[in-house]
């Protein structure tokens, strides 16, 4: 299972903020190019968003369902990949202090990647989700636009810094 854990400079809420928005999806997942669809009942567990993965002109249709959301502590969701299979990507946020930590768990539960050699899957998924959870923090930690409130309104800022990634 590959983790990845970030320090963001904003509230576990403002992280939430962002996650609950699915139109913002393709802002911070890595791969995901446009978003299609989201469903009335998004972030509620079994909720849907339907989106793309790759770049033209190999665009694969996929979606992702909300297996477990509870902010803002928790949220586990369940990407479907196409020909890549199924994942389980659970993000875990704790407060700590003025900021707060972001741990993301990303495994395979079906499809080719399950095949791979668990050291092969994890540099791979944690090079990706370093940058998705970079971009997550810019999201949240900036007031992401369709989100109400945000780390701006609180006096937090953005810098070109980078926190540690992983642990």
């Amino acid at each position: 299972m590959a983790r990845n854990v970030r320090v963001m400079r904003c509230t576990p809420e403002d992280v939430f903020r962002v996650l609950e928005n699915g139109w913002l999806y393709p802002l911070w997942v890595v791969g995901t190019s446009r978003m299609r669809d989201v469903s009335e009942e998004w972030p509620a567990e079994g909720a849907t968003l339907h989106h793309s993965f790759g770049s033209w002109p190999i665009v694969t249709n996929d979606r992702t369902v909300v297996r477990v959301w509870d902010p803002p502590r928790r949220v586990v969701l369940e990407p479907h990949g196409g020909p890549i299979g199924i994942a389980r990507v659970a993000i875990d946020v704790k407060p700590r202090g003025d900021t707060c930590v972001v741990r993301i768990q990303e495994e395979p539960v079906t499809g080719p990647t399950r095949l791979l050699p668990d050291v092969v899957f994890d540099a791979i998924t944690r090079w990706r989700n370093a940058e998705t959870l970079h971009r997550l923090a810019y999201l949240a930690e900036g007031g992401a636009p369709g989100t109400s409130g945000g780390a701006s309104a609180l006096g937090h800022v953005s810098t070109a810094e980078e926190e540690p990634v992983d642990r």
